[in-house]
């Protein structure tokens, strides 16, 4: 039997994988809906795969951190991302961060039980074409505007993408408004933009809202 965690904000998302897995005698299944409780759930149960969307309300792309929290407490997790982020420049963060496989949400029900199966058996998955793509991305010929950020940068960016204000990103992230503006200050020198809106603007183009 292999046990599974599966982190994802998304309801319909959790009650779909559950179904397709349990099919296959996958078992048990535990069911996180925010990093936090993953956290935990991961700690308490070392699941054999855990599959975990990048981008959850409140937390940008939250998973990322995520993955380096899990794979610091546990360096033999085996660690699946099910996201609809299909820039190559993500898929390769998520896969520096610790991530066994990657497997995009428009997939088929079999391609997500070959991946749970792959990633189980320490094998890494990535399709053909991401597996292309992010090798452009890992050999520099295509920029990647998101690597010189750390995981705290990467949240505000993600957040940003969602539309919130300082105000709610100090909220969410449990840090201070200044920071938060320090944050963005940071994030305008590093991505070459000058202004707030022009940094908004870039911030949807690199993490597109949703998850």
């Amino acid at each position: 039997m292999t046990s599974l965690l599966i982190v994802d904000d998304h309801p319909i998302v959790l009650q779909g994988c559950r179904r397709v897995l349990q099919d296959r005698g996958m078992a048990p299944i535990f069911e996180a809906r925010d990093v936090e409780t993953g956290q935990q759930l991961a700690r308490a149960h070392q699941p054999d795969v855990i599959i975990i969307d990048l981008a959850m309300q409140g937390s940008g792309l939250g998973g990322l951190s995520l993955i380096r929290t899990i794979r610091a407490s546990n360096p033999r997790a085996r660690i699946l991302v099910f996201s609809m982020h299909s820039d190559p420049i993500i898929v390769s963060r998520a896969l520096q961060a610790g991530a066994t496989g990657y497997l995009l949400k428009d997939t088929s029900s079999e391609d997500l039980v070959r991946a749970v199966e792959r990633v189980a058996a320490g094998t890494p998955y990535l399709s053909p074409d991401l597996a292309a793509q992010v090798a452009l991305v890992d050999a520099g010929a295509v920029r990647n505007p998101l690597a010189d950020l750390t995981p705290r940068e990467l949240q505000t960016l993600g957040l940003l993408a969602q539309g919130k204000p300082y105000g709610h990103i100090a909220v969410e992230l449990n840090i201070s408004y200044k920071t938060v503006v320090n944050l963005c200050y940071q994030l305008r020198q590093k991505l070459e933009v000058h202004t707030l809106p022009e940094l908004i603007r870039l911030s949807v183009q690199l993490v597109p809202n949703g998850s």
